[in-house]
């Protein structure tokens, strides 16, 4: 009992003197994720396909005390994150967001689309935590995360190949949960549900299709980037001590609700 006394609680989220990349960082989610671990005193190097928008992260970080550094990074380019890799060297922390998707039926997605989605979603997270994890590995610390999606569980018409990489992701990130956790590196998912990104915008642009999402989840409403960030810190923090191989769903109740209707109780 004393020695749990004597812990330092308030640290557990501290992340000062840690460095995190997080790719994506531009917009969204990842630009979310890049300023919650800088808040918590994260020097954060904000990687994204479009450098002027990891500058802006970057920029708006600096304005609010915080420290971070841009790089352009392309997942879908072994070179390119070797590049990164060799440029800053082993993180603590490793952050992945980027997906795309097409939204069409399994039956009409051509070679180039399941490709092109496979492409970034799948394998560009894997390019990340070969290139990344190793070093991880090699020091006997770090932690990992990736950002899957509720539908690694539950589907729709039109998700078939988001879905499969978005499990795939999970699947791989429990493998490697074990085969690093003996090195002192976790691997952890958040899975969130509808978010309101660059990625969901034909979505919210239907107002009956962007209304129905809304409805699904128990909260009735869509989440806000920001609303991930706490799963981001504490994965990537000591407070995530003993967590990995998870999978975090962070979807305002949308996978724990059956249905729509609420039965007169």
């Amino acid at each position: 009992m004393k020695e749990e006394r004597a812990f330092d609680y308030r640290s557990m989220f501290d992340l000062s003197g840690k460095t995190a990349l997080v790719v994506g960082a531009g917009s969204g989610i990842g630009a979310a994720s890049a300023h919650g671990l800088a808040a918590f005193g994260a020097r954060v190097f904000c990687a994204d396909l479009n450098g002027a928008s990891a500058g802006e992260t970057v920029r708006e970080i600096e304005a609010q005390g915080g420290e971070g550094e841009a790089l352009e990074l392309d997942m879908r380019d072994t070179e390119s994150v070797r590049a990164a890799a060799g440029k800053i060297g082993t993180t603590d922390v490793l952050v992945s967001t980027p997906s795309i998707n097409v939204r069409k039926p399994l039956l009409e997605i051509g070679d180039e689309e399941f490709d092109r989605v496979m492409d970034l979603n799948l394998k560009g997270t894997f390019r990340l935590v070969r290139e990344f994890g190793r070093g991880m590995a090699d020091r006997g610390s770090g932690s990992i995360i990736a950002f899957s999606s509720i539908r690694a569980q539950v589907v729709e018409p039109g998700q078939g190949i988001y879905a499969a990489t978005k499990a795939g992701t999970l699947q791989m990130f429990r493998a490697l949960a074990a085969e690093l956790g003996g090195r002192g590196v976790r691997v952890n998912v958040i899975a969130p549900g509808v978010v309101e990104t660059p990625l969901t915008a034909q979505i919210k642009d239907n107002p009956e299709w962007y209304g129905a999402y809304a409805d699904k989840s128990i909260l009735g409403r869509w989440a806000r980037p920001q609303e991930m960030v706490g799963a981001v810190v504490f994965l990537a923090s000591e407070a995530s001590s003993y967590v990995t191989g998870a999978f975090m769903l962070v979807d305002g109740g949308w996978t724990a609700a059956d249905g729509r209707f609420a039965p007169p109780l």
